[in-house]
């Protein structure tokens, strides 16, 4: 690939006057830009991400960190369609995206220093352990940042309304007819914000309406996944008191709880309701067809590239909180009972 100076030479002008048509200075004629222009195409040129920072003081590049050993990473489907709507908002607003995960990054590199030496703008922090030191660290910079599906008052976030979701799935068990409701958790560890903030929905709720929740009746997930909702429903159905209703942390964990019960020979929902959380795609085609609360992917990943932005473009760090709602997909997985 050539140099400005050999497009220069090619082009029969400055170094200077390359560059200024490079980076849309106005003071170049409209022949020598268009000729320049021409050159640079013919010799597929691409200004290096660092000079052309120097010069701009952007890169168009915004970061994503995201951590893969946690179960609810970019292979998760909620995560992959936000990232998938980020990825699309980021092209509107002319921004290309750079990963960074504990594996991809140099081992002597923390994110901070993994994102300053490629000039990111921004970064977006996903799939993310909120007790982490380079998290923390990345929070407390002078980057622009937005962390999505967890809550801080030290950065701008974007979360679903969680507490509304779990108020419309206990609501909706309830009119249903159902007092025995069960909650199976996202993950054991406390700190894991979206488990811990359904878990005190689903308690909070649970107190408003004047139901008890019987020992037992909160079940460990583990990690977001269809086995930890398959074990944790082989305990719920093994109580004495066994729950006519379960709420389940995320869809994938009431996938597994619906095969549990199909194993142990109960039928949904004719013997058990079963509600998940997500709207993935596949709850659609399941039998029976689930019904959950749906986040918006889309709106979530559109909100933080243009919280992100907004940063950018105003040179200044915010912390705002966006709250994306969610809405009761009603399919097949309730009963109402008597």
């Amino acid at each position: 690939m050539s140099t400005i100076y050999e497009i220069a030479k090619i082009a029969g002008v400055s170094p200077t006057t390359v560059s200024k048509v490079i980076n849309n200075y106005p003071d170049v004629s409209d022949k020598t830009r268009a000729k320049i222009k021409k050159i640079l195409e013919e010799e597929n040129f691409l200004p290096n991400s660092q000079a052309q920072f120097l010069s701009t003081k952007r890169t168009w590049t915004l970061g994503i960190v995201y951590f893969e050993n946690l179960g609810v990473g970019l292979n998760h489907p909620f995560f992959s369609g936000v990232i998938e709507a980020f990825k699309k908002q980021a092209d509107k607003h002319g921004y290309s995206l750079l990963f960074g995960s504990k594996n991809d990054r140099l081992k002597n590199d923390t994110f901070l220093e993994y994102f300053k030496y490629r000039c990111v703008d921004g970064i977006a922090i996903i799939c993310t352990d909120p007790n982490d030191k380079e998290t923390l660290e990345l929070i407390e910079s002078d980057f622009p940042i937005v962390v999505i599906d967890m809550f801080s008052k030290n950065t701008s976030t974007v979360t679903s309304d969680n507490l509304e979701g779990c108020n419309l799935a206990i609501k909706y068990l309830y009119d249903l007819g159902h007092r025995e409701i069960a909650h199976i958790t996202g993950a054991s560890k406390s700190d894991n914000w979206p488990s811990h903030i359904r878990k005190e929905g689903y308690i909070k709720i649970m107190k408003k309406l004047k139901l008890e929740i019987k020992e037992g009746y909160i079940a460990d997930g583990v990690n977001f996944d269809v086995s930890g909702g398959y074990n944790a429903m082989k305990d719920l159905l093994n109580l004495k008191d066994r729950p006519t209703a379960v709420f389940a942390a995320c869809d994938k964990i009431a996938i597994g709880a619906i095969n549990a019960a199909k194993d142990a020979g109960i039928k949904i929902p004719e013997d058990i309701s079963i509600i998940g959380f997500d709207d993935i795609e596949i709850s659609e085609y399941l039998t029976p067809r689930l019904t959950t609360i749906r986040q918006s992917c889309n709106e979530i990943g559109r909100t933080a590239v243009d919280l992100l932005v907004e940063q950018i473009n105003g040179k200044e760090k915010l912390k705002i909180n966006k709250i994306v709602p969610v809405e009761l997909v009603e399919r097949d997985s309730c009963k109402r009972i008597k």
